[in-house]
């Protein structure tokens, strides 16, 4: 199994804060990576640790193999690793063409983006094909939450770090966003994704990771968490089938 993103001993230090204290974890190419934990585990500091936002203080991140450690975040984007952080990033004035046109970063103006790319992202996202000239302040938060996913998409990448996209949304909506990464497993996207939709983890994870207090305590294959309520009460003090 190859890995796409690896992290070996990974400390982040955030001002006087220790946020991570030796984080070991492997994202397997081709699959999506459920990081799981409780309120303040440690999720959200590792996503920005991968993307340079948070320089790592100690220990080595591998990109395909590649040393990513001291690299800043525009260079770990260029390398084809793209990001949406938990608050969407969106910027109410822009319309839904404006953000794509941004995220595309070598277009632009809308013309230059790659239409077979954009079609795809409206077969995934029909919603923004309707909304493609209004302000992104005037979308529903589902809405926006699928703006931010398809603003990472637009240029092809090769990891996908995605925080929480479930937070806050109705259930209908939530399954749409099942159904859209349902169809990135189906085209083998490296994803990892922090979720605390249990339901959602489910339903998309093939392998999961659980912090703690700024460590991995638990891997192994989603299917194997679903089913162990045990195992599930102890790491998350919650259980799968319940929320499934």
């Amino acid at each position: 199994m190859t890995n796409a993103l690896s992290l070996e001993g990974v400390h982040t230090h955030v001002g006087p804060y220790h946020i991570l204290h030796g984080v070991d974890l492997h994202v397997p190419a081709g699959q999506v990576t459920m990081l799981l934990g409780r309120n303040g585990a440690g999720k959200t500091s590792t996503l920005r640790t991968v993307m340079g936002l948070w320089p790592a203080s100690a220990g080595v991140l591998r990109f395909k193999g590649q040393a990513i450690t001291a690299m800043t975040t525009p260079e770990i984007a260029r390398l084809g690793i793209a990001y949406v952080p938990e608050t969407m990033g969106i910027f109410s004035e822009l319309t839904v063409r404006d953000h794509l046109v941004l995220g595309a970063r070598a277009a632009r103006r809308a013309e230059d983006l790659d239409r077979t790319r954009l079609d795809w992202l409206f077969g995934l996202f029909p919603a923004l094909h309707k909304f493609w000239l209004h302000p992104a302040g005037k979308l529903s938060g589902g809405q926006k939450q699928m703006l931010a996913i398809a603003r990472a998409l637009i240029a092809p990448c090769e990891l996908l770090l995605v925080d929480e996209p479930s937070k806050g949304l109705a259930p209908a909506m939530v399954m749409k966003l099942i159904e859209a990464f349902t169809e990135l497993k189906r085209q083998r996207c490296t994803v990892l994704m922090v979720e605390q939709n249990l339901a959602m983890a489910k339903a998309l994870g093939d392998r999961v990771a659980v912090m703690d207090n700024g460590r991995i305590v638990h891997t192994g294959a989603m299917a194997e968490l679903a089913d162990d309520e045990v195992l599930q009460q102890r790491l998350l003090g919650l259980s799968l089938g319940v929320a499934a």
